[in-house]
């Protein structure tokens, strides 16, 4: 395999294969193994991308398992189908032409599929690239729910990737292999947040105690969030994170 290939989880595609044919009713059975084949003869971006789109006119939107509706289950296979057929050094070059096409709801799919189709990190740059969208929708897809950018971002980028969740009202729990990711630099990253939030009277992020890894602060810093809990500035909530630390 070249170094530029891309390595895809092939059995954990395998079964979501099969999870899509079970919800496929026959007539969407036989349009999805007709865009299969086509796929096969000729695996360019253009008619990957004109089938991916394809998806939402003829499959039922049904809720899956996992997050996962079927078109975007479909897309996801489409997309791991012709990046498969492709020669190692074009595969990143093709997902990264067809996010571009995509619209929002195809880059999402995109995002959401990545572990499944680079598990060594090829396409780090596209994530960081797909990482500075101002749609909270988009940017969901790459941080909540898979393990993607904890298995491959550097510390910088996963701690800029998890504020940005933050900032945007997104869950921190969601963002797989956080607790890996705790550290004296996430720390104060977290408490600077908080400062931040409280000088300017807004709401304090309720995920905002999962950045904080609460055995490693410092002692300044246990200083300053004792002194904001003495002060009643601090969330109900945090006073269980302070006592158990």
């Amino acid at each position: 395999m070249s170094m530029d290939s891309l390595e895809l989880r092939h059995e954990c595609l395998a079964e979501r294969h099969q999870d899509l044919t079970r919800q496929l009713d026959p007539d969407e059975l036989q349009w999805w193994q007709q865009a299969r084949e086509q796929l096969a003869r000729t695996a360019e971006a253009i008619k990957a991308s004109v089938l991916i789109s394809q998806c939402g006119r003829h499959l039922r939107d049904q809720p899956g398992t996992d997050g996962w509706s079927t078109v975007q289950l479909a897309r996801a296979l489409l997309l791991a189908e012709v990046v498969g057929q492709q020669a190692g050094g074009d595969q990143v070059p093709l997902l990264n032409q067809l996010f571009l096409w995509g619209d929002d709801q195809e880059k999402i799919v995109l995002l959401k599929a990545l572990d499944w189709l680079d598990s060594r990190g090829q396409c780090l740059e596209l994530a960081l690239l797909a990482g500075r969208t101002s749609n909270p929708q988009v940017f969901a897809a790459l941080a909540l729910d898979t393990p993607y950018p904890s298995r491959h971002y550097p510390e910088r980028a996963f701690h800029q990737l998890v504020l940005k969740a933050l900032g945007m009202g997104l869950d921190s729990a969601r963002v797989i292999g956080l607790a890996q990711r705790h550290g004296v630099t996430l720390n104060q990253l977290a408490i600077d947040l908080l400062d931040e939030q409280l000088a300017a009277d807004r709401t304090v992020s309720p995920s905002l105690p999962r950045l904080i890894a609460f055995d490693l602060l410092s002692p300044a810093q246990r200083q300053r969030l004792a002194g904001l809990d003495r002060q009643q500035r601090l969330p109900r909530e945090w006073h269980e994170y302070l006592a158990s630390a």
